[in-house]
């Protein structure tokens, strides 16, 4: 999953920030909607709505939100596994208990 995140990251770090609003009833995207939906489209291997969700913010702004997202998401398991967050995020890598 992370080499999909590093070579899409690839894609868009040379892309400029490109407002899209497709209808007057439609807003522009904020960052933590791009990283949800970025974050969602590469679990669900979706090519196209990475490319989309690339679109709404800065490179810099949904890197911003993909690590916020990541930060959300291991405290909330932890606090369901009723663990420490770096034992779930050491889990979800695969890598030994520390």
């Amino acid at each position: 999953m992370f080499g999909r995140l590093r070579t899409s990251f690839g894609r868009f770090v040379s892309s400029m920030r490109v407002d899209v609003v497709t209808s007057e009833d439609q807003r522009p995207r904020n960052l933590f909607e791009a990283a949800a939906a970025y974050v969602s489209a590469c679990a669900e291997d979706d090519q196209d709505r990475i490319d989309e969700a690339t679109t709404w913010v800065s490179p810099e702004a949904l890197s911003f939100g993909v690590n916020e997202l990541a930060c959300r998401a291991v405290i909330a398991l932890a606090r369901e596994r009723d663990e420490s967050p770096r034992t779930v995020a050491r889990d979800l890598l695969g890598l030994p208990a520390a």
